[in-house]
């Protein structure tokens, strides 16, 4: 089995509650999403980068490995287009693995569930995503959160805000996933600031967005970190 990776590399995890962490990135090629804030567009292209079985990507993967290295990052675009493989690579080899997915294919997710450590699942905002019905998008992504919370699975959910986003949208989002979500005492919500952060002058509106979303889920707010640091 072969499947298209735009591009494998060690880094510092610069997101979430990872952060901080040295991993190796797997950056699966294609989206089934067209997010506006997206900041790896090449990666929505299906057919970009290389071809890779599950052997060579473990190589790939192997060669990569340093004293620091704690987990292997699976993304994309959207990681779980790739479930498949993904399923059959992690049954062969053994790593530690989060997943960062959109969380719009619970289905898929499924198939991997008993086989990764750590997950990111991303709540996209309606004025973010272009799709033609946001509400159901919604809806997936609860129950991808509750498929990952109920297997136990280390897990966070993301929300990227630009300085247009409503304080009402959150205030909405955070009620339902907290209305949705079988245990929110294991589910923490990370407000992540969209980049650059020159953007942010108006600091005032991340205090009122974190202390709407807090009223409802454990909150933390975090910038991408990997731009500050200038690395990828």
């Amino acid at each position: 089995m072969k499947t298209h990776i735009n591009e494998v590399f060690s880094s510092i995890q610069g997101e979430g509650k990872l952060i901080g962490r040295r991993q190796v990135f797997i950056r699966f090629s294609g989206c089934n999403l067209d997010c506006n804030y997206c900041d790896t567009p090449q990666s929505r292209d299906p057919n970009f980068g290389n071809l890779y079985s599950e052997n060579e990507l473990f190589n790939t993967v192997d060669n990569l490995i340093t004293p620091d290295f704690h987990s292997i990052s699976l993304t994309g675009g959207e990681p779980l287009l790739h479930a498949d493989f993904i399923k059959s690579f992690l049954e062969k080899h053994n790593f530690s693995a989060l997943l960062e997915t959109n969380g719009s294919l619970p289905n898929e997710l499924n198939k991997i569930l008993h086989l990764i450590s750590y997950a990111s699942v991303d709540i996209k905002l309606p004025e973010h995503c272009s799709v033609s019905n946001w509400d159901n998008l919604f809806m997936n992504e609860l129950e991808s959160l509750n498929l990952l919370i109920d297997e136990g699975i280390n897990t966070y959910c993301k929300v990227v805000i630009l300085p247009s986003t409503k304080v009402d949208m959150i205030s909405s989002i955070s009620s339902k996933t907290r209305d949705e979500i079988s245990d929110i005492s294991k589910l923490s919500m990370v407000i992540q600031p969209a980049s650059p952060l020159k953007q942010w002058d108006n600091n005032k509106k991340l205090f009122e967005i974190s202390e709407k979303a807090g009223e409802y889920m454990d909150v933390l707010t975090i910038p991408q970190v990997h731009k500050i640091l200038r690395i990828r």
